[in-house]
């Protein structure tokens, strides 16, 4: 069974064997992209998730003919014929209360994100994965909008697990996609998210706040908040295992860590990296990829009451496959809370 095409990916392998058999539904809105086709017909050939494509059913398969795809039993879903339609307009607008009529949930609806996040909410499908073609904001503005925040959570972020090239280690870098300049509380609560993310995906969670000072080494507003944010995070979750303010090497350098910020219990060893903000979490999943060889697998969104995941325009059909993978592998999780 082929379940990875391109160098080995032990934690897709390992998530893998956890949700086989599970017959996980997971939803692609953009079923008219060849990416999408393809990641789907890989998926069905694998037989470890069930994909489900939206859109025009002729279309799609115009398509695949075109490209000599077969797609022969992959799930099709046309929102314009779909036979819950009615009573998906009817459950958009009680969940939006009142803040759509429903000739404006009609016209939403027409949006395939917010058609395949509805298919998520009613139970039809498990998770979705979305972004080959549109944006960050048009994959998760339905997700914030209908599917909301798990009851553990306070706030929606994105990670990156980072696994190096021979998988001798795999970190979590956090927040890498989506809130822009997160306060000092917001970090603390990326931080203890991330965490259970950590967990969840079987890494050790030992969490450091990123600045490029450590334990007061220079002072300015932006290590304050790196700061304030370490004493929020112990807190606010005494249980966490997590330090800060740290520069990245004594975040993972022992040597430099106990140098650095002597009985840390997280200096030297980190696996979690949380970053100031937006722009420097990009940056630096990035330069770890494109300089260091590490793969990175994501942006994965954390803390939604159900999975949904966004992938880049510059995404390749392995992204979109593993994608599908890791957002099969939270909703099986989430199955096991609920």
């Amino acid at each position: 069974m082929g379940i990875v095409e391109n160098r080995s990916l032990g934690l897709i392998e390992e998530f893998v064997e956890e949700i086989k058999g599970s017959d996980i539904r997971i939803v692609y809105p953009e079923g008219n992209d060849e990416r999408i086709l393809r990641a789907a017909r890989r998926h069905k050939r694998d037989g470890i998730i069930v994909p489900i494509l939206i859109g025009n059913p002729e279309e799609i398969k115009a398509l695949a003919k075109s490209e000599a795809l077969d797609i022969e039993g992959i799930e099709i879903i046309d929102p314009e014929t779909f036979e819950k339609k009615e009573e998906m307009i009817q459950k958009f607008i009680e969940r939006r209360k009142g803040k759509v009529d429903e000739a404006g949930a009609r016209e939403k609806l027409k949006d395939r994100n917010y058609f395949g996040t509805m298919l998520v909410y009613m139970g039809l499908a498990d998770g979705l994965v979305s972004g080959a073609v549109g944006t960050t904001a048009a994959t998760i503005l339905p997700g914030l909008q209908i599917i909301k925040m798990g009851p553990q959570s306070k706030m929606v972020s994105g990670c990156f697990v980072m696994i190096s090239p021979e998988d001798t280690h795999r970190y979590l870098f956090a927040d890498s996609a989506v809130n822009f300049n997160p306060s000092a509380s917001e970090i603390a609560d990326i931080a203890n998210e991330t965490a259970r993310t950590a967990t969840q995906f079987g890494i050790d969670p030992k969490v450091a706040l990123l600045s490029f000072s450590t334990k007061g080494s220079a002072s300015s507003p932006e290590q304050e908040k790196m700061e304030e944010a370490t004493k929020i995070a112990k807190e606010r979750y005494p249980e966490l295992d997590v330090d800060g303010e740290l520069q990245f090497d004594a975040a993972i350098d022992e040597v430099v860590g106990k140098r650095k910020a002597p009985g840390s219990p997280v200096a030297g060893h980190a696996t979690v990296f949380i970053f100031p903000d937006l722009q420097a979490g990009n940056i630096s999943y990035k330069i770890a990829e494109r300089l260091g060889g590490y793969t990175a697998l994501g942006p994965i969104l954390q803390g939604m009451a159900k999975p949904v995941n966004d992938l880049s325009r510059g995404c390749n059909v392995d992204d979109a496959y593993q994608m599908g993978i890791i957002t099969a592998f939270q909703a099986y999780k989430a199955r096991e809370i609920q």
